[in-house]
């Protein structure tokens, strides 16, 4: 079994680049499914397990098959997001095997996250994983590496500091708010949607007891009740035009595919505030704000890849956090390869399961010869302490029939060696014993 991954995130692909491969999670099923489909017409890549992790900071793409196909996948990948295979390979990362585990791990740590040991994508992946599950197209492998990279992330939380320093996004935004505006209670606020990143958000604002709060979003029963909880007015996003220049500081984040705030728009609120400066903050991937509003005069707009700097804080305090991560994260890796080697095919180099496998099966089929031919023994009125006897001779002999072959094969030292493997199989209550 092959396992392969590729991706794009915050270190290799600017964000425009990103946004064109941002998948929402109701369009995960659909896009996995298409995957599937396209590495099906492939006879060597029939039945090929795939899951995708898109957030705002990366998209990545794991698979598991019998061979791998990473060019294959990186083609589809590109097509999907209109752009040349040449071009997504030069911002792209492809990893195989073990190297797919370390990366897994690492980012369910918060590792390889824009802010060092960040929680938030831990839940991504378990969300990823479910759309996997949903669409069909988790087995065994993928479920066992996910499963495992959500064990090593617990792990490393709980025994190493590794998120004690950090700085998340939100945090970062408000501290960059307070940079602009001298007192942040006399700050009109709005929120653009009602996710878990505008909720966080929401959240470290709110603490800093604003003038007033508000949530714009697509439905108002969901931003009605995120509004409800900070004290604030729900809005729809239709509103946004028109009550723009109300805020002076605007947070986006929602799943659009394309920018719901646009130049035009922020222009002419800002006429209305007269030019009173504007804090704007786009979390989206893709974007919600256009980016040519970062050009104008009087506002101030920052991005996620913006806010990268200001997070990046306290790393000598967490580099021994890091390190303890990393051996963690090394000892999962080797349990990891050891599972996939158990796997293996049979005659494989370790690949004792299939092996196991064709052992019970061929038991099975034993035990259920003897067993057939013990009903029509005593259905011919057979003694039944007698048809016991039978069953048991029948199948031990069954069983004994190949090692009893072996012994007697083969030169002195091969039987010498057989004899061996033999005492340590069959022999075990003697050697416990000393007998």
């Amino acid at each position: 079994m092959a396992v392969w991954a590729l991706g794009i995130n915050h270190t290799t692909a600017p964000l425009d680049l990103r946004g064109k491969f941002a998948f929402a999670l109701d369009q995960i099923t659909p896009t996995l499914q298409g995957l599937r489909q396209s590495l099906g017409h492939s006879t060597r890549h029939n039945g090929v397990e795939t899951a995708i992790i898109s957030t705002c900071n990366r998209t990545e793409i794991y698979c598991a098959g019998e061979q791998a196909a990473m060019d294959h996948t990186l083609g589809w990948l590109a097509q999907s997001g209109g752009v040349s295979p040449a071009l997504l390979r030069s911002h792209s990362y492809t990893l195989e095997d073990s190297l797919v585990a370390r990366h897994a791990f690492r980012v369910a740590s918060g590792l390889d996250s824009m802010v060092l040991g960040e929680a938030q994508i831990l839940g991504q992946m378990k969300n990823a994983v479910r759309a996997a599950e949903t669409a069909g197209a988790l087995g065994t492998t993928l479920n066992q590496l996910f499963q495992r990279s959500f064990a090593v992330a617990k792990e490393v939380r709980t025994s190493t500091e590794i998120g004690a320093h950090s700085i998340s996004m939100a945090a970062a935004a408000v501290r960059l708010a307070g940079q602009l505006f001298e007192d942040l209670s006399e700050i009109r606020v709005l929120f653009v949607g009602a996710g878990e990143m505008i909720e966080l958000a929401a959240t470290h604002f709110a603490a800093r007891n604003p003038q007033s709060i508000a949530i714009a979003n697509r439905t108002l029963e969901r931003g009605e009740k995120l509004a409800t909880r900070f004290g604030g007015e729900v809005m729809r996003l239709s509103d946004l035009p028109e009550r723009l220049h109300e805020f002076d500081a605007i947070i986006s984040c929602t799943a659009s595919t394309l920018p719901i705030i646009g130049l035009g728009a922020v222009e002419r609120a800002l006429k209305k505030r007269r030019h009173r400066p504007m804090f704007m903050v786009d979390l989206a991937v893709p974007r919600d704000i256009e980016p040519e509003v970062k050009a104008l005069g009087d506002v101030y707009l920052y991005t996620v890849d913006d806010l990268a700097s200001v997070v990046q804080t306290a790393q000598a305090n967490r580099q021994a956090a890091v390190a303890q991560a990393e051996a963690i994260i090394d000892a999962g890796v080797q349990s990891f390869m050891h599972w996939m080697e158990l796997r293996s095919p049979a005659g494989a180099a370790g690949g004792v399961v299939p092996l196991i496998q064709q052992i019970n099966a061929q038991a099975d089929e034993w035990r259920a010869l003897e067993i057939a031919r013990a009903k029509k023994l005593l259905a011919k009125g057979e003694d039944v302490d007698a048809v016991l006897e039978a069953l048991s001779r029948g199948l031990a002999q069954k069983m004994l029939h190949g090692t009893m072959a072996e012994l007697r094969a083969g030169d002195a030292d091969l039987r010498a060696q057989t004899a061996q493997t033999v005492s340590r199989l069959f022999l075990r209550s003697q050697s416990k014993t000393g007998l």
